[in-house]
């Protein structure tokens, strides 16, 4: 592009850390990878193993098929269980049916389902705060035949009714916005004073340090880009967490959707990445802000994740 926008002459991008992929990300993709490696193509993935556009269209060119349904994946086939995790109902049928399975369930998902599992054990309802219609929040939700509700905000909590507030837990979903979440669990306890919660917090360290880095970024730029698919829903609470601190945000799957309207005038524009939103995405935006005019690149300083999850038992072994 040889035009230079006059607007972002020495317009400096500020880069949040940590920013992109986490253990639960690198570990579902990869689970992918040696699967193909060990079994070939087809491998059969149910739902799309992370909600991002880039890795879901590398992984169908290798010869991954997404499938939003078991019924559409052969018998005898090999299937993985996305990220989001998956209901009781769901590796029931894929028992019956035969299938292989590798799950590639987030553990800190599958930690969330496990707190379901005790709970109900103990007699306890659950209130799971999450988003209706998202595979996390299915996935946790069939955890048990009954005794769950779902709520999504604050109304959501004055019209709840229970069966026994005495004997009522909460959960949440993994990838809400921090802020948001205490607002409800604070409402749930007014209205349910004996409401427990987990031992430790549900929502993954990889959201919390993500939203960190936004709310420690957006106050010194003019304009932030989160780097995500419009179905994550960490990215959609990263753009939510810097419109909440004033600054005009955008949420874009790649460089070609970066609007050069968008950022006219600015000074630091902010860059960011959901948690399933790969390095090279950002780098390709940091590549087209230059090409409009910007002249620094700056990564700001943030929390260092050392953060890894083994890979499952039976795909360890694939080849190299």
């Amino acid at each position: 592009m040889s035009h230079i926008a006059p607007s972002l002459d020495n317009a400096e991008v500020l880069l949040a850390k940590p920013r992109g992929f986490c253990a639960g990300v690198d570990r579902a993709i990869a689970i992918v990878e040696r699967a193909l490696e060990l079994h070939g193509a087809p491998i059969y993935v149910r739902h799309e193993i992370v909600h991002n556009k880039y890795v879901v269209d590398d992984l169908r060119a290798k010869g991954a098929v997404f499938v939003e349904e078991l019924a559409e994946v052969p018998a005898g086939a090999t299937v993985i269980f996305s990220a989001h995790g998956v209901s009781l109902d769901v590796r029931r049928e894929a028992d019956q049916r035969g299938l292989k399975v590798f799950d590639a369930t987030c553990p800190l998902v599958t930690k969330v389902h496990m707190e379901v599992a005790k709970m109900r054990a103990a007699g306890r309802e659950i209130v799971m705060i999450g988003h209706e219609g998202h595979p996390e929040a299915e996935g946790t939700m069939g955890q048990s035949e009954s005794g769950m509700y779902l709520v999504e905000n604050l109304e959501d909590v004055a019209k709840l009714r229970v069966t026994d507030p005495d004997r009522l837990s909460y959960v949440t979903q993994t990838t809400l916005s921090v802020d948001d979440c205490e607002r409800i669990v604070t409402a749930l306890r007014a209205r349910f004073p004996t409401i427990q919660g987990p031992k430790a917090d549900d929502i993954c360290y990889a959201t919390q340090n993500r939203q960190d880095a936004v709310k420690f970024m957006a106050p010194k730029c003019d304009v932030v880009i989160v780097v995500g698919s419009p179905n994550s829903s960490n990215s959609n609470r990263l753009r939510e967490v810097a419109r909440n601190l004033g600054r005009d945000a955008y949420l874009i799957d790649n460089a070609d959707e970066l609007k050069p309207e968008w950022i006219v005038g600015a000074k630091r524009i902010g860059i960011t990445a959901g948690a399933s939103a790969p390095e090279v995405l950002v780098h390709e935006v940091i590549m087209r802000l230059q090409a409009l005019g910007a002249r620094r690149v700056h990564e700001l300083e943030g929390i260092e994740e050392h953060v890894t999850f083994p890979l499952p038992k039976g795909i360890k072994s694939a080849a190299t």
